[in-house]
């Protein structure tokens, strides 16, 4: 027995230490290049830097995520998503199409990837072909000529009266939607209120509670 407690110690050690070395590695994985795009495309919209600025970044960033798809280096259903986000940033409906079009490829890898990017490139695709939006994810500006920007109250957002109009809300039930980690109706009609008092909602209540966290 007294040989055995100094083994049975060392491999408590052994297996501690091992434990430490993985947590270790796992902290100190290096962030792939597109979420590192996507993470700078989110820190940046026209509420704190000028259009101009926010239209010529988001370009640079859409061509580098085109030259890693060109040389293959974008393979993982994550790094599908963040570059659907990138694209969904865009000013063009090409943009808004080829961001849907990377989503569904995020999904159809599997992994963690967004079904809201899905829905939310979708959307946002069909507005800007003058289609109306069927998920309910965007809640753009008013095109009413007396919608000018009000003075900012939350730096993250541009102060206008926002809608989500044209939007065919009756085409899905909601079970779809959450199926797409979207916000009921209900709780889309409390975001637009949000959005009009020149704040951005909660993060968590622009999915659905299933998907929040």
């Amino acid at each position: 027995m007294r040989l055995l407690m100094p083994a049975l110690s060392i491999a408590l050690l052994t297996l501690g230490s091992i434990e430490m070395f993985s947590q270790s590695v796992q902290i100190k994985l290096p962030v792939s290049r597109v979420h590192q795009l996507a993470m700078d495309d989110q820190s940046e919209n026209p509420g704190n830097i000028s259009p101009d600025d926010y239209y010529r970044r988001g370009d640079a960033r859409r061509n580098e995520i085109r030259k890693l798809l060109a040389d293959g280096k974008i393979t993982s259903a994550e790094d599908y998503s963040d570059a659907a986000l990138i694209f969904q940033h865009g000013e063009k409906p090409e943009d808004f199409l080829f961001a849907h079009i990377l989503a569904t490829q995020a999904l159809m890898r599997g992994g963690s990837a967004d079904k809201w990017i899905a829905a939310a490139t979708l959307d946002r695709y069909l507005q800007s072909v003058n289609q109306p939006q069927v998920f309910g994810t965007q809640y753009p500006g008013d095109k009413s000529t007396e919608n000018t920007p009000k003075p900012q109250v939350d730096p993250r957002v541009l102060n206008i009266q926002r809608t989500q109009q044209p939007y065919n809300s009756k085409l899905l039930p909601d079970a779809v939607r959450q199926d797409f980690c979207v916000p009921d109706l209900s709780q889309q009609e409390k975001n637009l209120a949000i959005f009009n008092t020149g704040h951005r909602p909660d993060g968590k209540l622009m999915r659905a509670p299933v998907c929040s966290n």
